[in-house]
Parts: structure tokens; C-alpha cells; sequence
């Protein structure tokens, strides 16, 4: 049997932990984000000069990745935190004329103000686990995105047990600071099931979007929306 959820902060606005998020090393982690957010827009045809907004975009690290990635795409990262945005607005400039850098805004993920039906991507790493108003954040998906446009969303998965959580920190934060560590240890204790956010989805409307295990300790939602 699963465990309850134990829901911790949504907003990440201390400077320390801003700080210690945005030094920790998620290289690996965002950058198989990015391929796995490339690959999907291939396969549902996301044209050249898409409009992306990154909910929950933390100091910013996979819109410029993303930038990097698909020249052409105007991205928006969106968080909560202003710490964070004012990390994210220190990335340097895309080099390359051709390739906008994005932009970095302050907004509630759950409300960002943003046009509606104006995004061929709507994509998010690491969010739905800080939200326990998933109802408010799957709506403002919806009404973000075009028709059809792609729905990528990559989260922890809350384990069966404390233990089980302690275990995937050992493993995967083993080298991080105790801050980091623990800030990893709540955020598993915070995560959805595959099952929950499976009824949150259907009771979105999203119920065409896939929801998949995608590691020991991430699920992937993804898919058209509308």
C-alpha cells in the first residue's frame, strides 16, 4: 500500500535554497528532459517556429537548453519564485542571432496571466509534486495550449514507504548538500502516483494524455491536448 502524500511548500523563494537548487548538479537529469521533449515534438510534428512555456522553470536551465536545441522556438519560463527568475535572467544570451533566448516571467503556474490557446508546447519538469491543487495547474494546462498542441510533463513519483524515499536519495543525491538531500527527501514524500494523476487528468478533460513510469523515480505525462 502507498503511502499518503505529505505535501510541502509550493514556492521555492528562499535565496539559500534557490541558491542550492540552482548549484546542485541536474545536468544529466534536464538534459534528458530536453531529448525526451526534442523527440516528442518530432513525433506530433511541433512546427519549427513553436511557442513553449516551461511551468515551474526553477533558474531557468532547461529553457536555454531548449533554445539551444530548437532554433526558431520562442520560449517562456514561467515560476512562482522570484529567486528564481532572477537566477534564470542571469543565463547568458543565445549566441546565435537566429535563436531567441527566452524569456523569464513571475506568475503562479496555476494562473499565469498568459494568452490562452497561444502554445504549441506546454512542458514542465519537477512541478506537479510541489501542487496540491493539481485541478488548478491541469486547467491552466489546458487552457495554455492549442489544440493538439503537445503536453510534456516529467515528475517524481512518491514511493510506497519512507524508506524507499530514503533509499532513492542514498542512490541519487548520495553527493549533494544535506539541504538538497532533504529538499529531495519531501519532494518524493510530495509526489503523485501514476493512478492519482491519471484522475486528475481525466477529471481535467486531459484524459487522452499518457501517463507512463518512466524511471525508478519519474513519470512522464505526455500527449495532445484537446
Amino acid at each position: 500500500m502507498t503511502m499518503p502524500r505529505q505535501p510541502e511548500p509550493e514556492l521555492m523563494d528562499d535565496a539559500a535554497e534557490a541558491d542550492a537548487y540552482a548549484d546542485a548538479d541536474f545536468c544529466e537529469v534536464n538534459q534528458a528532459f530536453v531529448d525526451r521533449l526534442v523527440e516528442l515534438a518530432e513525433t506530433h510534428g511541433v512546427p519549427p517556429g513553436a511557442r513553449a512555456v516551461d511551468l515551474g522553470t526553477g533558474p531557468g536551465d532547461i529553457p536555454c537548453r531548449l533554445a539551444a536545441r530548437c532554433p526558431g522556438w520562442r520560449i517562456t519560463g514561467v515560476d512562482a519564485s522570484e529567486a528564481m527568475i532572477r537566477l534564470a535572467r542571469r543565463n547568458p544570451p543565445n549566441e546565435a542571432g537566429d535563436t531567441p533566448s527566452p524569456r523569464f516571467i513571475v506568475a503562479d503556474a496555476k494562473s499565469t496571466g498568459l494568452p490562452a490557446d497561444s502554445f504549441d508546447v506546454v512542458c514542465s519538469n519537477s512541478i506537479l509534486h510541489h501542487v496540491s491543487d493539481a485541478a488548478a495547474l491541469w486547467a491552466e494546462v489546458r487552457r495554455l495550449a492549442k489544440r493538439g498542441g503537445l503536453v510534456f510533463f516529467r515528475d517524481l513519483a512518491r514511493p510506497d514507504s519512507r524508506e524507499a524515499a530514503h533509499r532513492i536519495v542514498d542512490a541519487y543525491a548520495a553527493d549533494e548538500s544535506e539541504l538538497l538531500r532533504e529538499e529531495y527527501y519531501r519532494s518524493l514524500l510530495s509526489s503523485y502516483t501514476p493512478a492519482e494523476v491519471r484522475r486528475q487528468l481525466e477529471a481535467a478533460g486531459l484524459g487522452s494524455l499518457e501517463v507512463v513510469m518512466a524511471t525508478d523515480r519519474h513519470l512522464d505525462v505526455f500527449g495532445r491536448a484537446g
